[in-house]
């Protein structure tokens, strides 16, 4: 599979996680809407282009599990959650359970809102290693409180990268009378996801991540009950629309000025490419390489896996407890000198020791091998001879 994509073949790609990589049928499906917006923009962006994305909405819609007027397309997860968190009324006092297992960007949206309403935002801390469902369950409900007032929580983290049970925290805070808002950034097409079953209030995904769309394609899901809460980000005109749809929450999202929309279109063309190329069971063989990889790496690094190792935690990527005397000097040599692409990070983390935690995190997708965690361990191996950036 790896011919089919478009990646600098002198570079190690360890790093599908963070920004995806887009397969050659599909980035060229994305061209030919680029083409066909410029040959006639008027028409494209005004006429034909809001019909081919209805079609893709659907389509999108279909293979979530949800209606297609309950999702609207956004450039990114931080778009989507800056809908959504803007529009909340936070008062003073109210607060918002989450982990501390959180992406950066999002516990920086959650932070500047809270000061502005004076709310909180509660990171609960999750221990690592994660061995139980129950264990987590456990540890995060202790951050209930009477002030609780929304979940907000990763079905699958970016420095930890652990699959969490959102499932069952969507269903707890239900009963509770919560309003569940999930960060899926990493979930479509890297777990199973279905809308009808997960149950969240609001979910955000991103297409351009393990679904292969172009970069800038993701989705933001509102159940209908909770729609009319969210005023648009950029009023433009779809807000008092002179032609208004059935839906005010697409009329309020989908039409934001001009723009490229050409990326939102290539999602039938993903569908089609990984449902033909079978991908579940790839899937499959990534997730396999990530778990060998993942014992065979703490062993050689003398760390301990933060998980147990097993498809109830992991997916088609691992973060491996590392140390390193300078994390960004690492992930430089990594990439300069060993043309390995690879996220090293230090979060907020801690283990028994209390020190902060530092992580390498692998991604496992179809164009990934054997042969390529191989060449990551030789370079940790000479760095680990030559300097003493790993200890």
């Amino acid at each position: 599979m790896k011919s089919h994509f478009l990646l600098d073949p002198q570079i190690t790609y360890l790093n599908h996680g963070s920004f995806g990589a887009c397969p050659k049928p599909i980035f060229e499906n994305y061209q030919h809407w680029q083409l066909e917006l410029e040959r006639e923009p008027v028409q494209f962006i005004t006429v034909k282009g809001p019909k081919l994305l209805k079609k893709s909405r659907e389509a999108l819609a279909e293979f979530v599990h949800c209606q297609a007027d309950e999702v609207v397309y956004v450039p990114n997860p931080s778009t989507a959650f800056n809908i959504v968190i803007k529009n909340l009324k936070l008062n003073a006092g109210d607060e918002i359970l989450t982990t501390n297992h959180e992406y950066g960007a999002m516990d920086r949206t959650w932070n500047y809102y809270c000061r502005k309403a004076g709310a909180k935002y509660v990171q609960q801390p999750i221990p690592i290693p994660l061995l139980s469902k129950e264990q987590f369950l456990e540890a995060f409900w202790k951050g209930l409180t009477p002030k609780t007032k929304i979940v907000f929580i990763s079905q699958i983290t970016s420095p930890t990268a652990l699959i969490f049970p959102v499932k069952e925290i969507c269903e707890r805070a239900k009963e509770l009378g919560l309003m569940t808002i999930v960060d899926g950034a990493h979930t479509p097409y890297h777990i199973d996801l279905d809308l009808s079953v997960l149950k969240a209030d609001i979910f955000t995904g991103a297409c351009h991540k393990w679904m292969l769309t172009p970069k800038g394609c993701s989705f933001l899901y509102v159940k209908k009950e909770l729609q009319h809460l969210f005023d648009p980000l950029i009023i433009s005109w779809g807000y008092e629309a002179e032609f208004p749809s059935h839906s005010q929450f697409l009329d309020y999202h989908e039409y934001a000025g001009t723009r490229d929309f050409s990326a939102f279109l290539t999602v039938p063309k993903a569908l089609e490419f990984l449902e033909s190329n079978n991908w579940r069971e790839r899937r499959k063989t990534c997730r396999q390489l990530i778990q060998d990889t993942y014992l065979e790496f703490c062993d050689f690094l003398n760390t301990k896996p933060i998980c147990t190792v097993s498809d109830e935690f992991l997916g088609q990527m691992c973060s491996i407890p590392i140390r390193s005397a300078d994390i960004l000097k690492l992930k430089e040599v990594l990439y300069q000198e060993y043309k390995i692409e690879i996220p090293v990070m230090n979060t907020r983390l801690e283990f028994e020791s209390n020190s902060k935690q530092q992580f390498i995190r692998i991604s496992a997708q179809v164009y990934n091998s054997k042969q390529d965690m191989q060449i990551l361990k030789n370079a940790l191996s000479d760095i680990r001879k030559k300097s003493n950036l790993l200890e």
